[in-house]
């Protein structure tokens, strides 16, 4: 682990706020001077962004450029796929202006796997939270600035926790689900490693399906969320229905509305991006 810091020049498609507060993650907190913190595999970065210029630093286990490269997709090109989307209709080109600064993190599919059980009914700050008391107690302690930072813990970091421990955090319901998901992945029962090899997103959906606390939202949070980055998934909670409904569907009862009809209209419109798609869609119309 050193000390380190790098600055992206004149950076398109990179606005913090759109990353952090899209509802694709959960450890990284708005700073009083504006920046972000943020810890990630064993990393522990604060960015800020000035002008188009965005400046990282903090302390990262491998070098900085890579492993941001890595995390925020950097080698994807978001104007090209705007351009795309923007051309759809105008509902897409307003999402998309409003939006404009998100990018799909590549977050470790573990901590993404977790993360996401723990959001099943649940608000972002209580989301945050658990995770964090989880990640305290159990993770790797890095030091920087003077502060305390702890890494999202492993599985092997997990192995002895009791159901009752994952209760005393505040897990809920979610404590007997962690830990049938954990020691599904110990025993080798589930493969993340071979999964995150093969190419075909149906067959990881079902391998992700047999994980406790893993329902079909969830299983498609994670393939977009995570370094699997399946781009096609849409992935369909409460304020994607509705959105879906208001622009395309227009049925009286939200409710009323069909997943499968919803994945239809999204594949048919949005292809092979559909998940971007869900994410400029979701971000615009929950804030506004």
């Amino acid at each position: 682990m050193k000390e380190q810091k790098i600055t992206l020049k004149n950076m398109d498609s990179f606005e913090p706020k759109d990353i952090f507060e899209c509802g694709q993650c959960f450890r990284w907190n708005r700073q009083k001077d504006g920046s972000y913190e943020g810890v990630f595999g064993n990393n522990i970065v604060n960015l800020k962004k000035q002008k188009n210029d965005i400046i990282m630093e903090g302390m990262c286990q491998n070098d900085i450029k890579q492993t941001v490269e890595e995390y925020f997709d950097l080698n994807r090109d978001y104007n090209k796929i705007k351009q795309t989307l923007a051309k759809i209709d105008q509902n897409m080109e307003t999402s998309i202006q409003y939006g404009q600064g998100i990018r799909l993190l590549n977050q470790d599919l573990w901590e993404t796997i977790v993360s996401f059980i723990i959001s099943a009914n649940n608000n972002i700050p209580r989301i945050k939270g658990i995770i964090e008391r989880l990640s305290q107690k159990y993770g790797t302690k890095i030091r920087w600035n003077e502060k305390d930072y702890y890494t999202f813990p492993t599985p092997e970091q997990l192995k002895e926790v009791s159901i009752q421990e994952y209760r005393d955090l505040g897990l809920g319901f979610r404590d007997k689900r962690l830990y049938e998901t954990t020691h599904l992945v110990l025993e080798k029962q589930v493969d993340l490693e071979a999964m995150k090899k093969n190419p075909n997103t149906l067959e990881v959906k079902e391998q992700l399906l047999t994980l406790s606390g893993v329902g079909p939202k969830v299983a498609d949070c994670i393939l977009l969320f995570s370094s699997l980055k399946r781009l096609e998934v849409f992935p369909i909670d409460v304020w994607v229905r509705r959105v879906v409904n208001d622009l395309y569907v227009k049925q009286k009862d939200e409710t009323k509305v069909s997943k499968k009809q919803i994945e239809k209209i999204a594949h048919e419109k949005f292809g092979a991006v559909a998940g971007l798609a869900q994410q400029y869609l979701f971000y615009w119309r929950r804030e506004n």
